[in-house]
């Protein structure tokens, strides 16, 4: 039995795989060498030896106090620029959003955060927002949000002033001729080893991209994985693929939070780990144009609810409006790592219940059904909170 490490979305850490390779036989001997060189130059700290700790700060809670950044000062100026246009207080913007006046005062003041921005968008539809708006705000919301998750916690060695007085019995003994012989054989053999696989490695693997090593995603300006925030030819090389996969986005080399929902809805429909930057697996993908992000138009998705919900078919039409603009293929990220899905932005955790898939949310027949079950349980659109401000008026959006 040998242990091998899983590839990138199989899971993390190490599982049995049965069979001797090159690189399992290499990951025993190398365990067998390290322990061996760790018995021989074991030591323990000389008498007074000091003791040094790591202290991890951690990150400020989403939603709490933050640590304002360009972008997310640029984020809480949009919001207060709705706001004052409205014309209308903190409290009553918040009934009608659906969150507490003191939150909306904190997003709007920059002392907050919100984790999860269907709040954003109940507030900006409350407060008037077109839809080139309600885009803007939700890129610049994208930034703010992958600003904070930039900033990695600093850790810190300190020295503790009540370490323990290691005592003298525990000092390191001087080697014996023999001990430091068997040292330097094992360290030579490492070193040889390691020389010998990485030339194995190399050999084996050759350069990245396979078939499509000539293409621009496999070139060195592209190697690292194109993500978030990116601004170059890779990422318009990104969309004119998914352009050419039929996917409704702008060709302007920026990754901004449209590029992301089609990077991630086009990973969902080709069978991928939906992680929402463009890796190897999902370059290879886009080049094989096997993959189409075609579906269906706004119209058709609106007269399918009408058929569907003929209970409420103006409010239902009102609240898909809101949630996705009628697109089947909207996907929508929270900062807590969960997301939204299709028409009508149904979360991980009511596809959980409904036994769903992302994939299955991108069907405009499945999702328009699913929806109208949640509806059904209590007859009400309660589990579209982020879009009451719908409710009150259906034909006004």
């Amino acid at each position: 039995m040998v242990l091998s490490r899983v590839g990138p979305g199989n899971g993390s850490g190490f599982q049995p795989r049965p069979g001797l390779t090159i690189a399992g036989i290499g990951s025993a001997f190398w365990g067998l060498v390290f322990t061996r060189v760790a018995q021989s130059v074991s030591f323990r700290p000389a008498s007074g030896a000091t003791v040094l700790t790591s202290v991890l700060h951690p990150l400020p809670e989403r939603g709490g106090p933050v640590t304002v950044t360009v972008h997310m000062d640029k984020f809480a100026a949009y919001l207060r620029m709705l706001k004052d246009r409205s014309g209308r207080g903190y409290e009553r913007l918040g009934r009608q959003a659906g969150a507490s006046g003191s939150s909306l005062h904190r997003y709007c003041s920059g002392k907050s955060f919100p984790a999860d921005y269907r709040v954003i968008h109940s507030f900006a539809k409350v407060c008037g927002a077109s839809a080139e708006e309600l885009r803007e705000l939700h890129q610049l919301w994208a930034l703010a949000d992958a600003g904070r998750a930039d900033e990695a916690p600093a850790a810190t060695s300190e020295t503790s002033e009540t370490s323990p007085v290691v005592p003298p019995a525990a000092r390191r003994e001087p080697w014996s001729p023999r001990r430091r012989g068997l040292t330097a054989v094992a360290v030579a053999v490492v070193v040889l080893l390691a020389g010998g696989l990485v030339w194995v490695t190399a050999a084996r693997s050759g350069p990245g991209g396979g078939r499509y090593a000539d293409r621009m995603l496999f070139s060195p300006a592209c190697r690292p994985p194109v993500s978030m925030g990116q601004h170059d030819e890779c990422v318009t090389e990104v969309q004119n693929l998914l352009v050419a996969a039929q996917g409704r986005l702008a060709v302007d080399g920026s990754f901004g939070p449209e590029t992301l929902r089609r990077v991630t809805a086009f990973q969902v429909l080709a069978g991928l780990p939906a992680r929402g930057v463009v890796d190897e697996a999902t370059k290879n993908a886009l080049y094989d144009h096997r993959t189409s992000l075609a579906g269906w138009s706004a119209v058709l998705v609106e007269q399918r609810i009408r058929a569907v919900f003929t209970e409420a078919p103006d409010t239902a039409v009102a609240i898909a409006r809101c949630a996705s603009f009628l697109d089947p293929l909207w996907v929508l990220p929270n900062t807590n790592g969960s997301r939204n899905w299709g028409v009508f932005q149904i979360s991980d955790d009511r596809l959980l219940d409904l036994g769903g898939t992302p994939r299955q949310a991108f069907d405009p027949v499945w999702n328009i059904d699913a929806a109208h079950r949640l509806w059904s349980a209590h007859h009400d659109f309660h589990d579209w909170p982020s879009c009451s401000a719908a409710l009150q008026d259906p034909r006004s959006h």
